[in-house]
C-alpha cells in the first residue's frame, strides 16, 4: 500500500508580474496530472485571466474571480466590462463577490478610521483586526499568493460558480501577474474550515 507521494515544488527567487506564464504552465500540467477539471485564476484588471485563457485553451474549465467593488477605490470596479465580456466569450466563467479575507465590514472596521469629530469613549478600536484579517496574515507567512488561493476559492463557491467541496486548482500572485499556484477542496467562507489546502506548486520565496 503507497502511503507517500512525492512531488515536485517550484520556488521563484522573488514574486513577480514575469512569473505569470510559467506559473499558469505549472497549474494546468498539475491540474491534468490529478485529474482536476477547473483551474480558478485570480484577476484584478484582467492580464492575469488573459494570459490563462492563452495557455489553457479548451483543455480545463477556468473560473476568473476579481476583487470586489471599491477594493481600492470607492465604487470603482477594476476589471473593465469589455475584459469580462471578453473572458466571457473566450469559455471562461468570472465571477466578483466580497473578499472574504480582506474585504467586508470585519476589514472596514479593521482598517477604516472613524472621523476625529466622533467620540471615541466605548468604541471599538479601530486597530483592532477581525478575525478574517488575522487569517489573511497568518495565510501571508507563506506568500501573498498562499492567501488568495484559498480566498478566490471561498469567494468563488459563495457566488455559486463551482460547488463546495470540489478539488481545484487556484492561481494568484503578489500584487501583478501570478507567482502562485495551489491544489485544494473550496468551501464557503462560512465553513471555512472545509477548506483544505492540499498542495502548493509553486510560490515565490
Amino acid at each position: 500500500m503507497r502511503v507517500s507521494v512525492e512531488r515536485k515544488v517550484t520556488y521563484f527567487e522573488k514574486p513577480g508580474k514575469e512569473h505569470t506564464e510559467e506559473t499558469l504552465k505549472i497549474a494546468l500540467a498539475a491540474a491534468k496530472e490529478r485529474g482536476i477539471d477547473t483551474i480558478l485564476v485570480s484577476s484584478t484588471t484582467g492580464y492575469t485571466a488573459e494570459k490563462a485563457v492563452e495557455i489553457f485553451g479548451k483543455e480545463v474549465k477556468m473560473v476568473v474571480v476579481t476583487h470586489a467593488t471599491g477594493y481600492r477605490e470607492k465604487g470603482v470596479q477594476m476589471m473593465p466590462d469589455e475584459t469580462r465580456a471578453k473572458l466571457n466569450k473566450a469559455g471562461a466563467k468570472v465571477v466578483t463577490c466580497t473578499d472574504v479575507l480582506t474585504g467586508a465590514v470585519g476589514a472596514g472596521v479593521g482598517r477604516q478610521r472613524p472621523t476625529k469629530s466622533e467620540p471615541q469613549e466605548g468604541r471599538l478600536p479601530w486597530i483592532v483586526p477581525p478575525p478574517n484579517i488575522i487569517v489573511a496574515n497568518t495565510l501571508r507567512m507563506f506568500s501573498q499568493g498562499v492567501k488568495v488561493c484559498p480566498e478566490i476559492a471561498m469567494m468563488a463557491v459563495d457566488s455559486n460558480a463551482i460547488p463546495s467541496g470540489k478539488k481545484v486548482v487556484a492561481v494568484a500572485g503578489s500584487h501583478a501577474g501570478a507567482d502562485t499556484a495551489m491544489v485544494l477542496d473550496a468551501a464557503e467562507s462560512s465553513r471555512i474550515r472545509d477548506v483544505k489546502l492540499h498542495e502548493i506548486l509553486c510560490k515565490p520565496l
